[in-house]
């Protein structure tokens, strides 16, 4: 399958904000991303448990990565979309520690090791790249870890939708203060570790103080600055980190 154009390699398009990509480099990425398959909505990508010699790179989409505890209660610990890598770290393991499954039709490429592990080998500055949006996924981890720690509900919803919007913005698929995504109020609160009805409050809440907004998918932030101050939210762990001669500079 080829994927649209408008998204057929977003993994390439990520990492060139990033670096000054060489000729040779894109072909390296164009390769990596050569290989596509469709998932349907809500078909898993990856399972928990199964073994895999691949990662994954979203190419059009959206995913959840998520754990099912044994009482049925589901855990998603991020959200992917067009250009991240899925399957890290979880499938560098004998089987895999999360599963994916995929929020809306996706197309996805798969990674096998032994080519990834080749780019570390033979393009050192693209791997560092790589290593880059590994980096970043480490840090969501930790947010979100201090998400379900320390935060309240309400700023919990508040970062959440924060992080939603900077990442989306970041790849071209937001505006400013609004992005579209298929958010069920059963998605935020499995993110966040809250109860439906508590996320229906909250959300109520940040729509009587004219902060957010969410009608069929279209989630619109009527003042930023006053939610990301609300959820001390702090967008430098989703910005670019600086390697002297290797990023682009602005």
């Amino acid at each position: 399958m080829t994927p649209p154009a408008s998204c057929a390699r977003p993994l390439t398009d990520k990492l060139a904000q990033l670096v000054a990509l060489t000729l040779d480099e894109i072909a390296v990425l164009e390769d990596l991303q050569s290989t596509t398959r469709i998932v349907r909505r809500n078909r898993e990508i990856l399972t928990e448990g199964k073994k895999y010699d691949a990662l994954f790179v979203l190419i059009e989409g959206v995913s959840i990565r998520y754990r099912i505890l044994h009482d049925g209660r589901r855990q998603i610990t991020n959200i992917s979309l067009p250009g991240d890598f899925i399957g890290f770290p979880s499938n560098f393991f004998e089987g895999a520690l999360y599963s994916v499954s995929a929020l809306v039709d996706s197309v996805v490429s798969p990674v096998p090791f032994a080519k990834l592990f080749g780019v570390f080998g033979s393009h050192p500055r693209l791997a560092a790249a790589i290593f880059w949006s590994f980096a970043c996924e480490a840090a969501m981890y930790a947010e979100h870890l201090i998400d379900v720690g320390r935060r309240s509900a309400l700023e919990r919803v508040a970062h959440f939708l924060l992080e939603l919007l900077t990442r989306l913005k970041n790849i071209g698929l937001a505006d400013d203060r609004s992005f579209r995504m298929p958010l069920t109020q059963e998605l935020i609160a499995d993110a966040l570790g809250l109860s439906v009805p508590h996320v229906n409050r909250t959300l109520r809440q940040l729509r009587d103080d004219q902060l957010v907004s969410i009608e069929r998918n279209m989630v619109i932030v009527m003042n930023v600055e006053e939610l990301a101050a609300l959820a001390d939210f702090k967008k430098s762990y989703l910005g670019q980190f600086r390697m002297p001669g290797l990023v682009v500079d602005n």
